[in-house]
């Protein structure tokens, strides 16, 4: 699959679920809504259904959907009784929350079929999985699907014998047995001293992997989904503290990432995908002007108040911290663009 096409695919499954949720919800509460677009930009194709236009745009790399009573300046449309504005607090936080909470569900749905499909790693074998090009295992010859059965004539059940007779022995020749197309064949090889000075010789092992029960990987799906949740969340807090590196990616960064993990493999690219999809959740639901979490302040702040904000000034705050956004966003592509090339 090419990056181009992969990167489309991640792109319009993230923006789809996270508008499906503030569509789906915002339906639920009979809010008339106009419009449901993935994408931005111009219009390849769309198709009126009852009151509502369902759009796909030339760029993937955002969507909306368009309620009645978002616009002030509509005045016929921001009075309707089915206008968005018109509704409880409850209700309008609802259709806020309901994207990003949308893409918690998709990356918890997108793991679980990974666990059921390809399995879940449960432990380690003595096969090989990867040989490190430089390293003394290539030199000699073993490849990717070797399964290492003796060293010195020691029979090895585990991967953890295989590490540690190889570890204990850096510089020195020792033989290594290996099984290959149902035959065995040796190799005399000598491990390199790492900086620990242990020995090494450049594989990594062949993961055993159990396929899960439906009910079992949705309930991991959503076990792994809170615990990369709870990862990211840490990560940021120790970057505003100074205790991790400020690693920002945009665009350009992540449809590198897209293409690197489509070259690996579907379920790769799956995986990858989920983990976008938690961040574009949790990113969603920062207290950021223009985004999902931004207007959840402001139905707060009408809660206590008793009273919804200006809209013409919540709508220019907006405005602004979009533009903000688009200028970060320039200088994180800028980065990634020193970065890579």
């Amino acid at each position: 699959m090419s990056t181009f096409f992969a990167s489309v695919f991640v792109f319009a499954m993230l923006i789809f679920f996270h508008e499906l949720g503030h569509f789906a919800v915002a339906k639920l509460a009979g809010i008339k809504v106009h419009e449901f677009s993935v994408g931005f930009g111009p219009k390849l194709f769309g198709k009126l259904h009852g009151e509502t236009t369902y759009n796909l745009r030339l760029l993937p790399l955002g969507g909306f959907v368009r309620m009645a009573g978002m616009d002030p300046a509509d005045e016929a449309d921001y009075a309707d009784e089915r206008a968005f504005n018109k509704k409880s607090i409850l209700q309008r936080m609802a259709v806020i929350f309901a994207g990003p909470l949308m893409n918690f569900f998709l990356a918890a749905l997108l793991l679980a079929f990974i666990f059921m499909a390809q399995g879940y790693p449960a432990g380690t074998t003595t096969g090989v999985d990867k040989v490190l090009p430089g390293y003394p295992a290539e030199k000699i010859g073993l490849v990717s699907g070797d399964k290492i059965v003796a060293i010195d004539g020691r029979s090895m059940d585990s991967w953890e014998q295989v590490a540690e007779y190889i570890n204990q022995r850096p510089d020195k020749q020792i033989v290594i047995t290996v099984e290959r197309d149902a035959a065995k064949r040796s190799f005399d090889i000598v491990p390199v001293k790492d900086e620990s000075g242990h020995g090494k010789i450049g594989i990594y092992p062949a993961q055993e992997m159990k396929k899960m029960g439906f009910f079992t990987a949705l309930y991991s799906g959503a076990e792994y989904t809170v615990k990369a949740t709870w990862f990211i969340i840490s990560f940021i807090g120790k970057m505003f503290v100074h205790e991790a590196p400020v690693d920002l990616g945009g665009p350009v960064r992540v449809v590198w990432e897209i293409g690197q993990a489509a070259n690996t493999g579907f379920y790769h690219l799956l995986q990858l995908a989920a983990f976008l999809s938690i961040n574009l959740g949790l990113f969603n639901l920062f207290p950021i002007p223009a985004l999902d979490g931004s207007r959840v302040v402001f139905l707060f702040w009408e809660a206590l108040r008793g009273k919804p904000v200006d809209p013409s000034r919540e709508s220019f705050i907006h405005l602004v911290g979009f533009v903000l956004l688009l200028v970060l966003m320039v200088v994180i592509t800028y980065n990634d663009l020193l970065n890579l090339l």
